[in-house]
């Protein structure tokens, strides 16, 4: 398992902005566009170069937190 993995990401529309919104609230503060897959793609490849940036700077990486909501029942 790579280590971007570790992070939860998604993309939600956000009827405010009238844009979908990709979050990984343990790396990042969030990414906008208008297309849900674009905007996975581009949280995705935002979040392996943020990982890349810790690693080469030799900082250690924050634990991954947020986890999906599970079904309960």
């Amino acid at each position: 398992m790579k280590t971007t993995d570790s992070y939860h990401k998604w993309v939600e529309w956000s009827e405010e902005d009238g844009v979908s919104i990709g979050k990984c609230p343990d790396l990042i503060s969030g990414i906008h566009g208008d297309d849900p897959v674009r905007v996975y793609a581009d949280l995705a490849r935002v979040v392996e170069e943020v990982v890349a940036h810790f690693e080469q700077s030799g900082r250690q990486l924050p634990p991954p937190r947020v986890r999906p909501m599970q079904d309960v029942g």
